[in-house]
């Protein structure tokens, strides 16, 4: 399974990409197999201010449903406005379709990319 090194992660399916006092976060390849097809995401608002581990996305798929928590603290600036109209964008390119960009205040405890290995995979 893909897990980037250039990438952190976090145990909730997230991926974070740090840039220069910003992230940008999408979900996990391995956890958007599992989900088969994502149908639907309901994005979060920009300038919403989250804490680690506070829901910041809804997820449908084919054969699952259900909330994604924020792997940093900081406020949402951008969110991928394709995602919208194509979801299907994440199955297609998982770390290439992230879905909020955060100004951070912390970054809490991430995965590198061999953790993230040995957590999702066992």
């Amino acid at each position: 399974m893909s897990f980037p090194k250039e990438l952190l992660y976090n145990k909730n399916h997230s991926w974070v990409k740090k840039e220069n006092g910003k992230c940008k976060v999408g979900i996990v390849k391995y956890s958007v197999d599992k989900a088969d097809q994502i149908v639907f995401i309901n994005l979060p608002s920009e300038g919403k201010e989250l804490n680690i581990g506070d829901v910041y996305v809804s997820v449908e798929s084919v054969k699952w449903s259900g909330h994604l928590e924020s792997p940093v603290k900081g406020k949402v600036v951008k969110v991928n406005e394709k995602l919208f109209d194509e979801p299907e964008l994440i199955n297609e390119d998982p770390y290439g379709s992230w879905i909020m960009e955060v100004e951070v205040e912390d970054y809490g405890s991430l995965m590198d990319s061999e953790e993230a290995k040995n957590e999702y995979e066992g």
